[in-house]
């Protein structure tokens, strides 16, 4: 048992060049490989995953927003709404977001910065394209939450975490988002004591991440089983990649490690040991990872990369201005 302490797109607006980018390799079912017939192209405004069919704002009117008042006003708006930032959102607080809303930055010009939002006891939301940076606390917290997906976003310099996912939140999808500058990066349960609400659910996929120069919780998981980390580029990690405990089930699947100490394992801190589960994973000057205990099936098809060529994939398609 392994202990380490911490060291320090759905908007028609925008042009898709994603669909460009194939998820090629196998087909997979259930965890369970087979051939694949030909490549797949990677849905550009559709996300896949345990967030598949998650469509934000779809069906409402589309608004531009360009600071703080007015995005204020349109993410506590009751009714379905595309949310269009083109500019720098300086927020002093945490700011709320109500169900059935597509946040998305135009081109490379959406900013939010000074703190983050918060998608709490909400359903239907989606946070693409924009640029996270400077949180005096999250930059995106998610809790008591469902069908969410954070697709291709930038994201740095918070105080506390990148993305924490928590609180009975389930059937998320955080995909081609770049994360660098940054300590603790994706966090999905927060508290050892929380099984009584997080058992069953805290069921999210990872994919197409790029985490660049980050520290550790890549993700963290405790009791989400299975959560799916798929086809992620890892460069230059200083703690540790991915950590599995609590009872938690974690799939690491077709990722590409590089300069990563410590790429995986189980336990953290405290916190008891999970089930985790490694295939087809690409290291280069990066250890071999820990493994062991059981994961759920995996309840969708996909078709992953293969994981020697996730680092070109990854680092040309993820982040803002790549949608």
């Amino acid at each position: 048992m392994r202990r380490t302490s911490a060291r320090v797109k759905i908007a028609s607006a925008l042009a898709a060049t994603a669909a460009a980018l194939t998820l090629t390799g196998v087909n997979a079912l259930n965890g369970v490989a087979a051939e694949a017939e030909s490549p797949r192209p990677l849905a550009a405004n559709q996300p896949i995953g345990f967030g598949a069919g998650t469509t934000g704002g779809a069906g409402g009117a589309t608004v531009t927003v360009s600071n703080a008042s007015q995005f204020t006003e349109a993410v506590k708006r009751t009714e379905p709404l595309v949310i269009q930032v083109n500019g720098t959102v300086n927020l002093s607080s945490m700011t709320k977001v109500t169900s059935n809303k597509t946040i998305i930055g135009v081109g490379t010009s959406g900013r939010i910065t000074g703190s983050g939002l918060n998608v709490s006891k909400v359903n239907n939301v989606i946070i693409r394209n924009l640029t996270f940076s400077g949180s005096n606390d999250d930059a995106i917290n998610v809790e008591y939450s469902t069908k969410v997906w954070i697709d291709h976003n930038d994201i740095s310099d918070a105080n506390d975490g990148a993305l924490d996912i928590k609180r009975a939140s389930d059937n998320i999808t955080v995909s081609w988002n770049r994360v660098h500058d940054h300590d603790k990066t994706f966090l999905l349960g927060h508290s050892d004591s929380n099984g009584g609400e997080d058992t069953g659910k805290l069921r999210v996929t990872y994919h197409h991440n790029w985490f660049d120069g980050t520290n550790q919780r890549h993700p963290r998981v405790r009791f989400g089983n299975p959560v799916h980390v798929l086809n992620n580029y890892y460069s230059n990690i200083g703690s540790y990649g991915v950590a599995s405990t609590e009872n938690a089930g974690v799939l690491v699947e077709g990722n590409y490690f590089e300069n990563v100490e410590d790429p995986f394992h189980r336990g953290e801190g405290s916190s008891d040991v999970g089930g985790l589960q490694a295939k087809n994973n690409h290291f280069v000057n990066s250890g071999s990872g820990e493994t062991g205990g059981s994961v759920a099936p995996i309840p969708y098809g996909y078709t992953p990369d293969a994981a020697s060529g996730v680092k070109s994939i990854v680092t040309a398609g993820a982040g803002v201005g790549k949608i």
